[in-house]
Order: structure tokens, then sequence, then C-alpha cells
């Protein structure tokens, strides 16, 4: 009977209990939910643009179209591999395209830099092919270009077909005009951060409004002269003025892709970027805006700049190493190589998704993080080495990583050469033991 009453008691004291356990057990699995912004876009991306970290993404990596947002890829390709003051010569093709055009005619000309402003801040289609039969010969020499620049800079997930973003496809392959936002982030990242033509990228997507004429070719001189058609360009980037510290931008729209962005900001000493895929239909153009705002605030109020150097290195693994059939100064000693982290001696490690990403100007120096994350160190360093050993040899790396990516990596080196033993160290060895 005593047996029945204590088993009661136990039973009530359990069910007692019961609610609070439950709630306790709510209570820990959203302490470790992830933060969850309210976006209208089906796919969205806030990366740091010095680092190429993905900090808060929505099926980031589903392939999608990006009509516009394409022309930053346009205008980064023409830069890097043409004169902007070279003249251009209209074709009807290019002159064909839907709106929204300048409405250049075939046969005219135009200086290389005009038609990347009206690119850029007009979004105009004809400029577009006129800038890529120029720039790479033809519509598909110049989508070679482009993908190869995306694949360059680690955009693997990356389809262009056209210079302007019109939806296209390949009926052969299937493939269409695609990308995903991470890889579209990566491009802008690119575009503003490490491309040798960013200064000129921001000079004509910052530009608010442009102004410029079409050129007449005198056939007897070759000369240019400035025609009689005057266009007038204005910026289109409305987050230009929407956030303190926004950098640059591009908009786009196509029935397939929905209203696309893609943009930067940069503000204390942090560049973000945002990259956003089917973002509304029309009647919802102002959504791009609403959820741009939003990642660039996240990014803002949650993440704050560390140095890699704010963690340090645990000097008892940088001990000396043993060093087999290594010379010593006396008989049936152990041989041993001091080894340390040299300055200089490091390697970039990219972004979150490959360690080929873009080549980055200097090693990093911190992330941004945070308050619930931390760099940590791991080492990966030989325990014993045979002679002979130089001076200067790599046997090991410390690696800086944040969950199970690798941001930096430093190499570990000897400091000490040790000689192996021969012969003649044997003999001198022998003969000093015995004072000769």
């Amino acid at each position: 009977m005593e047996k029945v009453i204590r088993l009661c008691i136990v039973v009530f004291i359990y069910l007692s209990l019961q609610p609070f356990l439950i709630l306790n057990c709510y209570a820990k699995e959203e302490e470790n939910t992830e933060t969850k912004l309210n976006l209208y876009a089906q796919s969205a991306v806030l990366m740091d643009a010095d680092s190429g970290r993905v900090l808060y993404g929505k099926n980031e990596d589903q392939i999608m179209a990006m009509a516009s947002t394409t022309k930053i890829m346009t205008c980064i390709v023409a830069l890097e591999n043409s004169n902007v003051e070279d003249f251009v010569e209209v074709s009807s093709y290019a002159a064909g395209m839907p709106k929204v055009h300048l409405s250049v005619r075939s046969g005219e000309y135009y200086k290389l830099k005009d038609l990347l402003y009206s690119l850029m801040l007009e979004s105009h289609n004809d400029s577009a092919v006129a800038i890529a039969e120029h720039v790479g010969g033809s519509v598909e020499g110049f989508a070679k270009m482009m993908n190869q620049k995306a694949r360059d800079i680690g955009c693997f997930d990356t389809y262009f077909i056209t210079p302007n973003g019109l939806d296209a496809e390949v009926s052969e392959t299937g493939k269409f005009h695609s990308t995903t936002a991470r890889d579209l982030a990566k491009i802008m990242s690119y575009c503003i951060e490490t491309s040798e033509k960013k200064e000129d990228f921001l000079e004509i997507t910052r530009t608010p409004s442009y102004s410029f004429s079409n050129y007449v070719k005198n056939e007897s001189s070759g000369e240019m002269n400035t025609g009689s058609r005057y266009f007038s360009c204005n910026n289109h980037n409305a987050f230009l003025n929407m956030m303190d510290g926004a950098l640059s931008g591009k908009t786009g729209f196509t029935s397939k892709a929905g209203y696309c962005y893609v943009g930067a900001l940069r503000k204390d000493g942090k560049t973000f970027v945002v990259a956003l895929l089917a973002c509304g239909w029309p009647n919802n153009k102002t959504y791009k805006w609403s959820d741009t705002k939003e990642l660039m605030g996240y990014g803002l109020e949650n993440y704050e700049y560390h140095s890699f150097s704010e963690t340090e290195i645990d000097e008892k693994k940088l001990t000396p190493l043993p060093v087999e059939n290594g010379q010593t100064a006396e008989i049936g000693e152990k041989a041993y190589t001091n080894i340390k982290v040299p300055e200089g001696k490091e390697e970039e490690n990219g972004s979150v998704d490959s360690v080929d990403n873009y080549e980055a100007e200097g090693v990093r120096e911190g992330l941004l993080l945070r308050d619930d994350e931390q760099v940590e160190i791991t080492y990966e360093i030989e325990d014993k080495l045979t002679a002979p050993v130089e001076e200067g040899t790599t046997i090991g790396k410390i690696q800086y990583k944040v969950g199970d990516i690798v941001y930096l990596t430093k190499m570990v080196v000897t400091e000490d050469a040790v000689e192996a033993i021969d012969f003649r160290w044997c003999l001198e060895k022998v003969l000093w033991n015995f004072g000769l």
C-alpha cells in the first residue's frame, strides 16, 4: 500500500510539472530559432560586401530570373574591357530593342560613356545591346564575357544570355537568363569593392542626372561631331535617398522576374549588399524598397566589426617540433626546430561559398559578427619532421573560423634549419669525443 501511495505522489508531481516542462522546452526552442524577417521577396540576401558572407538569406540559392539587375554586370564588363571614350555605332538590332529604351537609331554614333549612363540611370535596353555589340563583337560574344566574369568571381549559379536582362532561354539546353540572390549580391560586391573600375562604376550609378548627345561621323575626315539629338537621364534608384550611407543599386522588372533589386550601403565601417528577386508584381512596385530597408536595418543593428587579432593564438600550440635524423650539438640529443606564424604569410579564404571567390585587395583583417557569434581558431600542424629541414618551411596552418566556414588561414613555418645526420657529422662527433 505504501508503495502505491508513493507511486501516486510521483505521478501527481510529474503531471503538475508537465505544463512548465513543456513551456520551458518551447522557450529553449524559441531561443535557438534564427531571426525571421517579414520579406516580400521570394528570394533575398543580405551580404557583407567585404567578406562575401551571407548575413541573412531567404531561398538565397534558388535560381530565378533577374531582369535589369543584369545591367550591373553589363556595366562592369564594359568598363573593364573597353575605353569609355570609344564611339559606338548603333546596329539595327540594338535600335529595335523594346521599351524601356533610349530610342537610338541605326547608324548613329554615341560615346560608350554616355551609353553607360543611359544603361544604369534609365535602364535603357537598346543602350545595353549597343554596348554589348561594341565590347563583345556581338550579343553572344558579350554574354560569354559576362558568364566568364561570373565564374571568375565565384558565381556558378548564374547564366547570362542578354545584356539588358530581358527574359531569354536556350531551347537546346533549357537554360534561361538567371541568377540567385547570393550570386547577384556577389556581383554587386565585386563591382563596388574589388573591380579595378569600382570608382567608375560608383560614379555612374550614383549620378542623379546626366545629359549627352549623339555624334555624327564626317565621312571625308573621319572626325566625330556633336549631333542634333540631345538626351537627359535621371537616376531611378530611389534607395539612394532613403537611407544614410546608401551607395549604389539597380532596379529591374520583367513579367517573369517580377520586381528585382540589388543595392549597397556603406556606413560606420560596414558595407552591406542586398539582393532581391521576385519582390512582388504590379501593383507592388514599392515592396523592394521595404525589403531593402528591412534588411539593411537588420545588418546595421545586429552586426559589428571584429578583428581577427581579437582572438589570440594559443602559443602552446607553437612549441618546437622534434626532427627525426637531425643533427644536434651532442650525440644522443634530440633535434628540434622552433616554429612561428610569420607576418604576411596568409591566405584569403574568400566568401562563405567558396575559397575561390574574387581576388581581394590585401588580406582581410576581420569580420562582421553578431553578438552570439565568435571567431574560433583551429590548428593543423605537423607533430614531427624529418631532416633535412629548411628555415621557413611551411609545416602547418591555423584557421580562423565562424561556424564551419574558414575566413582566414595563416601559415605556420619553421624558424630553424636542421641538417640531416651524415657521415661527416658522425665523424666529427666521434673525433670530438676522443678529444681529436
